[in-house]
């Protein structure tokens, strides 16, 4: 089968995108070419294709070349600090992008079979009954949060409208980067590794569900595997179990011998932020058998290890 993945130089993608071609498909990656851009896992079996998801004849010219069969739009700007800093060019971004992406697949491919959309936990904003279900109401409470909502809102009519074959994942927090610290896990180590003594942190009690990456990439092959079951619908994707920064804190220190101290607060507050985001993976497991097979022990482990490494 031909797919098109998105955001190929971002975190999962590569490493989706590797795991399709050793399925046996022809992988295309949408890349938007940014001066001095270090590639993430850069594999030369992706066939890459240059593109600005935002320009509408570009991405249009680009589907009618290629005719994906199915698509993976894991494309984002996703550091949630950011997108209050830049609401515009994040709902650009994330939203508009979408409209031309999923339009384009619509319209120029006629055997077009697969839309498989990377929505988020974050939709979900600030809930009162955990763990969240996908049938929660939506409370988007960052400008990160509303593109996403906003995106997943327009794949809907899309269904609805033409019976376009689309689903909606909902990850939860994800780790297991290498090279960026802009999120909570990778800026604990990074810190802990490169000899701080003291940790500058943000707030110690939100409590969050992790998912290590491999299980990230199982949750879209699961999705993909399963078209009859998946399309019109939408999954969390998650371990169902939450655990707060300042326990997480706690358990790094203990794999690490990390003995310092921490100093809460030094990252500025969001304007709004979710206390608690526990997501209930149960319709995945029962209808895509899907299962996360990384406890946060485990995850945390290869993360440090693979930091270590990459520190010399």
């Amino acid at each position: 089968m031909r797919i098109l993945v998105t955001g190929t130089t971002g975190f999962i993608a590569p490493r989706l995108a590797r795991k399709l071609i050793d399925l046996g498909h022809k992988v295309y990656g949408l890349e938007r070419y940014v001066t001095g851009r270090t590639f993430y896992q850069k594999d030369e079996r992706i066939n890459r294709v240059c593109g600005d998801l935002c320009d509408h004849h570009a991405i249009k010219r680009i589907i009618n070349t290629i005719q994906p069969e199915a698509v993976f739009h894991l494309a984002a700007l996703s550091p949630v600090a950011i997108s209050y800093e830049q609401p515009t060019i994040v709902n650009r971004t994330n939203y508009l992008a979408t409209i031309n992406l999923a339009e384009a697949c619509m319209r120029q491919v006629d055997s077009f079979k697969h839309f498989i959309f990377a929505g988020t936990s974050e939709e979900y904003g600030n809930q009162e009954v955990f763990p969240i279900r996908e049938t929660a109401q939506l409370f988007p409470n960052s400008p990160y949060a509303v593109s996403k909502v906003a995106a997943n809102l327009y794949l809907d009519f899309m269904h609805e409208a033409y019976d376009f074959p689309v689903t909606v994942c909902r990850p939860f927090n994800t780790y297991g980067r290498v090279g960026t610290t802009h999120f909570v896990v990778e800026r604990i180590i990074s810190q802990i590794l490169d000899g701080a003594e003291t940790l500058k942190l943000g707030d110690p009690l939100p409590v969050r569900d992790l998912m290590f990456r491999e299980d990230h990439v199982d949750a879209y092959l699961s999705v993909f595997g399963n078209p009859e079951q998946s399309i019109g619908e939408v999954f969390n994707f998650c371990t169902g179990e939450g655990y707060a920064i300042l326990e997480l804190v706690n358990l790094i220190s203990e794999k690490t011998g990390f003995k310092g101290c921490v100093n809460w607060n030094t990252i500025p507050k969001r304007p709004l932020d979710i206390d608690t985001l526990i997501g209930d993976p149960v319709k995945a497991q029962q209808i895509l058998k899907w299962q996360s097979k990384y406890s946060l022990s485990k995850g945390l482990d290869l993360t440090i290890s693979e930091l270590r490494n990459q520190n010399g």
